[in-house]
């Protein structure tokens, strides 16, 4: 049966280079490695045939619009720090990496709202909004999670009864 989806060739790995750069792309067997399973416990893994690292939200626009053209899965992935299997690459394809966009862009004290980009460790974001005075209640257990992680999987964690879920403190997504 032929599959449904395009593979990853070597043409492929050079058009994704173009739209994300050299330093953001690899296809070395001991980086896929990292990056075919998450923290399930007895989860079989699956090895991506590429991995790609934005920068920025320009470069995934275009990188999922070139692959949803070839037809190439794209398998986003946080810190990799999820008990669920979301961002294991089940169809191989192309790991979408968002490691790099670890930045916070913006704390708003008075209106209670921080901007940030996916990548962002929650250690991170609890460390900079307590120096304001601010709380995030979101806390799944696991400090390295980053929130697009979170955003993926609606983390709670124990203080969802009482600040509810990732969802909850959204006001909006690039």
């Amino acid at each position: 049966m032929k599959s449904k989806y395009g593979t990853v060739t070597k043409q492929i790995i050079k058009e994704l280079t173009a739209i994300v750069g050299r330093d953001n792309i690899s296809t070395k067997e001991h980086e896929i490695e990292g990056y075919s399973y998450d923290e399930m416990p007895l989860a079989k893994p699956y090895a991506p045939q590429v991995i790609v690292k934005p920068t920025d939200t320009h470069s995934i626009t275009k990188l999922l619009d070139f692959a949803n053209k070839k037809r190439i899965p794209v398998t986003p992935r946080g810190a990799g720090t999820g008990l669920s299997g979301g961002c294991v690459p089940i169809y191989g394809g192309i790991l979408l990496s968002l490691e790099r966009m670890n930045r916070i862009l913006k704390i708003d004290r008075d209106n209670f709202v921080a901007v940030v980009e996916p990548g962002v460790t929650l250690s991170d974001l609890y460390t900079e909004v307590e120096q304001q005075g601010l709380y995030y209640p979101i806390y799944p257990g696991e400090m390295t999670a980053t929130i697009g992680g979170n955003v993926a999987t609606n983390a709670g964690g124990m203080n969802a009864v009482k600040y509810g879920v990732t969802r909850h403190h959204i006001l909006g997504l690039e």
